[in-house]
């Protein structure tokens, strides 16, 4: 009897191994283990090679776990019988449940589960060895179920590596992630499906040179303004002939002795025009490319929409990169009412970053173009108009533009 005892002890610590060992290899993270394994830790090494043999792992664990679990089953019925006669079949059953759910099953998967990435290392050295001694009774397991169309082909997740990153940056978000660097990720993600217009600096805020201007004037405008590149327009400002780069127009300056003696045409750079529709990331090869960091954006017509450098790429994914010409943009936190008011030319992205909303960025770039492209018609200064999720009030306009809006989150339910 106690030999039995002992026997049963040990086949429900192996049990209870089998199942530890199965939570922990599949809950392990697996970003995680990737990371360590190529830095070189073997013990990462062997977790991966398990996990990259998922199904013959999970047979292998699941037939020994069995196999113990009918063993220690059967030691303790043969037990109970001798000592309760046929009554003991009734004690083994309600004995074993209890011991295998409590000890071998829900214990060590709890534990297991809540320290997977340090378990599975270890838990892996026995497993690789047992994984490789029932790989032939695996195989044949597998062949069976195939056979009965019960396995088939390994069903899809119907997620994409890219939206198990998106789903492992909101879940990190939930677990106290700074803002700033779930923003930043988000915006990474995102390269791929933002496009130039959304982040371009538009056609009315562009500075612009008069290609009919003494280069004298020129040069004294060039003095005023932080830019390095210009461009230079003839005859319409939608006319750009060139661009203008400071260091060269005053290195031409220097060479010839004065402004008067330059045409400015020769110091101009060819404009690199992009469609609206070019993806960050597509312009972001094409900048490293062409190694120039600005372009003119079009629409599908060729007409000049506006124009984008790679620091406005890099301020969408860090945010505003301030220097001493060129200050932080803030916007303002919300009132009691969650209510902002932001200029008009504000981007949308923008918004949601800084106050985690969900304004649709599939429109127009900014929020009084949203605005517009919602109202459907110019609004007049003190209407209010309905966006998803939000009603907008006009506070202030210049001419046909919305300069100053007033933002107020609509509850669900309206």
């Amino acid at each position: 009897m106690s030999i039995d005892l002992a026997a049963i002890g040990a086949l429900l610590l192996l049990s209870a191994f089998f199942s530890g060992s199965e939570t922990a290899l599949t809950a392990a993270s697996r970003p995680w283990i990737h990371l360590h394994a190529a830095r070189g830790d073997r013990r990462a090494v062997r977790v991966q090679r398990l996990l990259d043999r998922r199904e013959q792992m999970i047979s292998a664990i699941l037939l020994g776990n069995n196999l113990v679990n009918i063993l220690a089953s059967a030691l303790a019925t043969r037990a109970l019988i001798e000592r309760f006669g046929g009554a003991g079949v009734v004690y083994a059953t309600v004995v074993m449940t209890a011991l295998v759910l409590v000890f071998a099953e829900i214990l060590p998967k709890t534990i297991a589960i809540r320290h997977a990435d340090r378990i599975a290392p270890w838990v892996a050295i026995p497993i690789v060895p047992l994984v490789t001694l029932l790989t032939p009774l695996t195989m044949v397991v597998a062949a069976v179920f195939r056979l009965g169309g019960r396995l088939g082909r390994a069903r899809s997740t119907g997620g994409t590596a890219r939206e198990e990153l998106r789903g492992a940056i909101e879940l990190a978000a939930t677990a106290g992630v700074r803002r700033r660097d779930r923003n930043m990720l988000r915006s990474v993600l995102d390269l791929d499906h933002v496009t130039v217009r959304s982040v371009m600096v538009p056609r009315v805020r562009m500075l612009t040179l008069d290609a009919s201007q003494p280069p004298d004037v020129l040069a004294s405008e060039v003095l005023r303004n932080p830019y390095t590149r210009y461009p230079v327009w003839e005859d319409e400002r939608e006319n750009i002939i060139g661009i203008l780069h400071a260091r060269k127009l005053f290195m031409r300056i220097q060479e010839v002795g004065g402004a008067q003696s330059i045409a400015i045409r020769e110091v101009l750079d060819e404009p690199w025009y992009v469609p609206d529709v070019t993806t960050l990331a597509h312009q972001l090869d094409s900048f490293r490319e062409r190694q120039t960091p600005m372009a003119l954006v079009v629409d599908e017509y060729g007409a000049l929409e506006g124009l984008v450098t790679l620091k406005d790429i890099l301020e969408d994914i860090v945010g505003d990169i301030p220097d001493e010409f060129d200050p932080v943009r803030t916007l303002p936190p919300p009132g009691t009412d969650q209510s902002v008011v932001v200029p008009g030319d504000t981007s949308v992205r923008d918004l949601n970053r800084r106050y985690d909303w969900q304004l649709p960025t599939d429109g127009a770039p900014t929020i009084a173009g949203l605005v517009i492209d919602e109202a459907e018609e110019l609004p007049e200064e003190g209407a209010e108009v309905q966006v998803p999720g939000f009603a907008v009030q006009v506070l202030g306009k210049d001419g046909a533009r919305l300069v100053r809006l007033r933002l107020r989150p609509r509850p669900p339910s309206s």
